[in-house]
């Protein structure tokens, strides 16, 4: 993507690359989604634990209570800055790491 022109407003909007487009092998995705709590979660996870405001407890990595399964930012604090989200990132990729060298050293 890249800056358009400014619009009536001064608004520079996203426009398409034409051909930008490409493919990465990876072994692994992290999806990092910005949520808010919702209910399906707690239905469809019931094992997963939350807060009385439904939203996910973590440790002090960042992993829930579910192995190997990390959150941040909203769906754990509620509506909270994006600073603070972005920080939660940061530690759930540092918990993510240490929990997966774990898991190579266990099946060594």
């Amino acid at each position: 993507m890249e800056l358009g022109e400014p619009d009536a407003s001064g608004r520079r909007r996203p426009v398409a690359i034409e051909g930008s487009e490409y493919d990465i092998d990876v072994d692994s995705v992290v999806i990092a989604v910005g949520v808010s709590p919702n209910p399906i979660v707690q239905q469809s996870m019931p094992e997963l634990e939350t807060t009385k405001w439904n939203t996910i407890k973590v440790d002090e990595n960042m992993m829930t209570s579910i192995p190997g399964l990390f959150a941040g930012g909203d769906i754990v604090r509620g509506g909270a800055t994006v600073i603070l989200a972005i920080g939660d990132g940061r530690k759930a990729g540092q918990g993510m790491h240490a929990y997966a060298q774990a898991e190579i050293l266990i099946e060594s």
